[in-house]
């Protein structure tokens, strides 16, 4: 089963973007780790996500940068490669809602 859920604040205010007639919001997400470095610091991941239609529009609404927003949906992996031919792996969460704590 791929099912992920992720806990973690906005990096950024949200914007609501169009495509077509549905809109988009891309945003990424701040995901602390459960422990410490050498240095006694935490140590954060950070997650690529979207999310589309009235989901995206209710995200603009009601968060902003360093909300606390939990994300779950299922893990997609991603590639591409760029103009100078390096190819790129990306794994993201293709969400099902994402909820503001």
């Amino acid at each position: 089963m791929n099912y992920v859920i992720l806990i973690g604040r906005l990096t950024n205010d949200v914007e609501v973007k169009e495509v077509g007639e549905n809109k988009v919001v891309n945003f990424t997400l701040a995901v602390q780790r459960t422990y410490k470095n050498k240095d006694g610091e935490n140590e954060a991941d950070f997650i690529n996500c979207s999310v589309w239609g009235t989901t995206a529009e209710n995200l603009k609404n009601y968060c902003r940068k360093g909300s606390q927003v939990a994300v779950k949906g299922q893990l997609v992996t991603s590639s591409y490669e760029d103009k100078d031919a390096y190819n790129f792996s990306e794994k993201d969460p293709d969400r099902e809602s994402p909820h503001a704590l």
